[in-house]
């Protein structure tokens, strides 16, 4: 298990197309839309230049960015990292007593992702990204 680097920041938001305006209109910064229907999100990912700015709509009022965003207001949602093997990574964390909260599964940009628990990670949720490689 390897991790490559931080491969975004999570921002939940209300309205990824308001909060997109600051980073694309004002700081001339790039930004792809992509509907991710099984988990009912609209993701804006911005390239802020090696890092990436991941702002999350919620597509369902009653889905995880909606209960996080009525709960702490929006903002910091999580870190992501890229590792080179998700499942090798998810076993090892399981082994060390971290909570992994669901099996890897489809994300954004052709990859697959997972999270740790905030709890197990002084509040910060933790999300774990592999980039396919077909």
């Amino acid at each position: 298990m390897k991790v490559i680097k931080i491969d975004h920041i999570g921002i939940a938001v209300k309205s990824a197309l308001d909060a997109s305006k600051i980073y694309t209109k004002s700081l001339g910064m790039h930004a792809d839309e992509e509907i991710l229907e099984g988990k009912k999100l609209k993701v804006v990912m911005i390239d802020a230049g090696g890092t990436r700015i991941e702002l999350l709509e919620d597509l369902d009022s009653q889905g995880t960015i909606s209960k996080f965003i009525e709960k702490r207001g929006e903002g910091l949602n999580h870190l992501a990292f890229e590792v080179d093997d998700i499942y090798e990574t998810v076993k090892q964390l399981k082994n060390e007593g971290y909570r992994v909260t669901s099996d890897p599964s489809q994300g954004v940009n052709n990859t697959i992702v997972t999270f740790v628990h905030p709890k197990d990670a002084n509040g910060v949720m933790i999300e774990l990204v592999e980039r396919r490689k077909d």
